[in-house]
């Protein structure tokens, strides 16, 4: 009869316990010297090596040839115990066995002398589902028991086992499994099982054991039944209902384009594939976690990252993206995954969550509105906002008279040997102004700062006058990062000491026509091409 890989493959000695060092070598060290404890508790997430350790150590408490450490596998204890015959060590699950009588039976039977071997050892696995009947019973044994008694006990949540019982075990945590070592483990067994195993599929199968060996194991076992050759990173995805690492890609890179057809069609193709909806998005969720780690450290991040992308991959789309739009994107993604346990059909609960990625807009929560500012913000800071080039007149024929420079009831005339006022379109020095002081100013105040815009200049002696169409725009460029350039460029420009100063050109308009929101509104009626934003 076929047995399975995690089965077959189970951790025989110390030495074949996978990225576990720190517990083994203690538990050689106290085997070694004979300084055994009376109670063991062995923690950490699934697949990590508790029970097998508990297993192995049984043996080595009653094993006649120690190896370093470790049992020899040889002896008739070891052997009893492997298959399961002897009587003296007990594997008892908490989980089916977890109330005041079966605890109390346990006790009453414990105190007898083992039979076949030197020890009697109860393994006592998940006993976080012990009754608190069940551990106060258990309690005075595990604290005072006979010389020949160990107890081994295990368990995945530690904060529900009673201090009272944590406070008589040597406690020992096992920890997540590192890619690497699963990746070895796996390498290992399919070689001496004859698979196939390409690489990628292998650091596929590690990233998606999650830190659990016997995960990786039991996954790689289901691979090589579907596989009729080698298996490949492809033939995971197909048999396990992933995505799969590009169409991940796809995926996020449709949401940084704002591509919602694009997305949808992707999405529709692997839901026709048959791949499953929550590891789909769970994909896109790790993503976005290795975007915002590669933001927050973009160096020393890149060991810490999952894997569902490469690091190439994982660069490249992480600057198409503000930190406050990837942790929108991972709310809207945990949101969805957290209601596809009550959805009625999971299928459109995707599809909106596609569209709420790819069209922020749709969206009106705080977050959201965050993410938009964010990204404006970032454009603004990169140049992604510029001014609209202004059309260019045409050329004048011979016979056209230009027409005259825009008439300003408020502006005094000009003294007698005074120069005229200067308009931008009309001027050398205003083209040649303007056109240097947009390369000294920041993006935000270029689009002011354009031939027939809504600024004028005029130049009387050694004052030159930055004449803004309304109260906004007054607001907007009065400020020193502008005032001290274009005074530094019409000094060079005009050869003599200049000063420059904004202010409004007087109009005659309604009431509160000087109001900053009303000039706002205004002014964005009046030029409403004036910014562009670069897709």
């Amino acid at each position: 009869m076929y047995q399975a890989l995690y089965r077959k493959y189970r951790p025989q000695t110390f030495d074949d316990v996978v990225g576990q060092d720190a517990v083994t070598q203690t538990l050689r060290t106290q085997l070694k010297t004979g300084r055994i404890s009376h109670a063991y508790l062995f923690t950490g997430t699934r697949g990590t090596g508790k029970t097998s350790c508990a297993k192995i150590l049984a043996k080595a408490l009653n094993c006649t040839d120690l190896q370093d450490g470790s049992p020899c596998g040889r002896c008739a204890a070891c052997r009893a115990i492997d298959s399961g015959s002897c009587m003296d060590v007990l594997e008892i699950d908490a989980a089916s066995n977890n109330g005041v009588d079966q605890v109390r039976a346990l006790r009453d039977d414990a105190v007898y002398t083992p039979s076949e071997v030197s020890r009697r050892v109860y393994i006592i696995d998940e006993v976080h589902m012990l009754s608190m009947a069940a551990f106060n019973a258990l309690l005075k044994i595990i604290e005072e028991p006979p010389e020949h008694l160990v107890f081994i006990l295990a368990t995945t949540e530690l904060q529900k086992v009673p201090a009272t019982i944590l406070s008589r075990c040597q406690r020992y945590a096992f920890r997540r499994l590192l890619p690497e070592d699963i990746s070895k483990r796996l390498n290992y067994i399919a070689y001496q099982e004859g698979i196939d195993l390409e690489p990628d599929a292998c650091r596929l199968l590690s990233r998606l054991a999650d830190g659990a060996l016997r995960d990786g194991v039991s996954l790689l076992d289901q691979c090589a039944s579907a596989a009729e050759g080698a298996v490949t990173a492809d033939l995971v995805c197909n048999a396990l209902g992933l995505a799969g690492e590009r169409r991940t890609v796809e995926l996020m890179t449709a949401v940084a384009n704002g591509d919602a057809k694009g997305a949808l069609e992707l999405f529709s193709g692997l839901y026709a594939a048959g791949k499953d909806l929550a590891a789909m998005l769970d994909e896109l969720l790790s993503l976005s976690r290795d975007l915002l780690i590669l933001q927050a450290a973009p160096k020393t991040g890149l060991p810490l990252l999952s894997g569902i992308a490469t690091d190439a991959e994982a660069q490249a789309l992480m600057p198409r993206f503000t930190a406050a739009e990837l942790l929108r994107i991972t709310t809207v993604l945990q949101e969805t995954a957290a209601g596809f346990s009550k959805s009625a059909n999971r299928r459109i609960d995707a599809e909106l969550c596609l569209l709420r990625l790819c069209q922020p807009a749709l969206d009106e929560n705080l977050t959201t509105l965050t993410a938009r500012v964010a990204r404006m913000e970032s454009q603004l800071q990169s140049g992604q906002f510029v001014a609209a080039a202004a059309a260019p007149p045409p050329p004048a024929s011979e016979d056209e008279e230009l027409p005259p420079p825009p008439d300003d009831a408020d502006a005094p005339p000009p003294a007698e040997g005074e120069a005229p006022p200067m308009a931008p379109a009309r001027d050398g020095f205003g083209a040649d102004f303007l056109q240097q002081l947009r390369r000294e100013v920041s993006n935000q105040y270029k689009g002011f700062l354009v031939a027939d815009g809504p600024t004028r200049l005029r130049v009387e002696d050694q004052l030159l006058t930055l004449e803004a169409e309304s109260n906004y725009v007054k607001c907007v460029l009065d400020r020193p990062e502008v005032l001290e350039p274009a005074a530094r460029i019409a000094t060079a420009l005009l050869g003599r000491p200049i000063r420059v100063r904004c202010v409004q050109r007087q109009k005659r308009g309604p009431a509160g026509a000087d109001d900053p929101l009303r000039s706002l509104v205004d002014f964005g009626r009046s030029h409403p091409d004036l910014i562009n934003i670069k897709k």
